[in-house]
Order: C-alpha cells, then structure tokens, then sequence
C-alpha cells in the first residue's frame, strides 16, 4: 500500500502587471515601432564610420579617414636635450686654434659660428683674421662639431647671453 497525500487547493500566485496580455501588447507595438523609426529614417542614428559604400565614390558629407586610429600610450616621454652649445670668455693667452682644441672643433668652425658678433671673425671678409681675439670676447662654440664650409651657418645677431658658460 503506497500512501498519497490527500489533493489540496494551490494558492494563487499574485499576478504582476507584467503578465497582462495588454501590456505585453503595448511592449511590443513600442519596440517594433522605435526599430522601425532607426531603420527607415535618414538621420537619427548618424554612422560612426563610413560604409563601404560611401567611401567608393558615394558622397556622403562626412569625410573618409584612413591610417590606423589614435591609441593611448603609457610610454614616458623624453626628455628635452639641452642646449647644444656653449659659450667660452676668451681670457689672456688664448688663440682660437688652443679654444678650439679644448672644444674638439677647428678655429675656422669658431669663426664662422662668432661672425656676426665679431665681424673680424668672418671667413668671407676682407677683414678676416683668426689670430686677432680679445680677452672678454665671448664666444659660441658647439663641441665637437665642425662647420662644412660649402654650407655655413647664418651669422649669430650678437654676444650670446644664454647657454653654459665654460670657466677655465
């Protein structure tokens, strides 16, 4: 002998309003309905790329990009180099041949980067002459460099006034 439970009324679940056929109704006519409006007209949901299409000859208004796109990077960035020259005082006993040794360039590079502050120093005036410097004079030199002389520098406007001093 198997024993049953004798039958008992279920309770009712309450209903949502969800569960109106109404409703469900209306949910649908309002979905299908916005679907249609982005579907059939021009304009409310604007591209974010170009279609295929409009970039093979179709104008469109909005231009076509190409080239890969911008990415965050998270590389430090680097540093500025300081400035390339310097400038040396001339002091008693100097020559531009001893300046220039000290600085790895030639006493002709040295000219060519003071002419337009010491016009005695220009290599294309009549006035030129290397061996006449005065003390005080002060001098841009750019270490270890030398100047080609088919492709001189523009002359410098005056003493310079910025850029590391070299004492002796």
């Amino acid at each position: 002998m198997i024993y049953e439970p004798p039958d008992r009324p279920r309770r009712r679940q309450p209903r949502s309003a969800l569960d109106s056929p109404l409703l469900s109704a209306l949910l649908v006519v309002v979905v299908v309905g916005l679907a249609a409006a982005i579907v059939f007209v021009p304009g409310v949901l604007s591209p974010a790329a170009p279609t295929p299409a409009a970039s093979f000859g179709q104008p469109t208004g909005t231009p076509v990009v190409t080239g890969p796109t911008p990415a965050a990077t998270f590389a430090r960035p680097t540093p500025s180099p300081g400035p390339s020259f310097v400038t040396y005082r001339v002091k008693s006993g100097d020559s531009l041949n001893s300046i220039a040794r000290r600085f790895r360039t030639t006493a002709r590079s040295i000219a060519w980067w003071n002419r337009g502050a010491y016009p005695s120093l220009d290599p294309q005036s009549a006035e030129y002459d290397p061996n006449t410097i005065r003390v005080g004079w002060v001098l841009v030199v750019l270490p270890g460099s030398v100047v080609d002389d088919n492709n001189p520098p523009t002359p410098s406007p005056g003493p310079p006034t910025a850029g590391p001093t070299v004492a002796a």
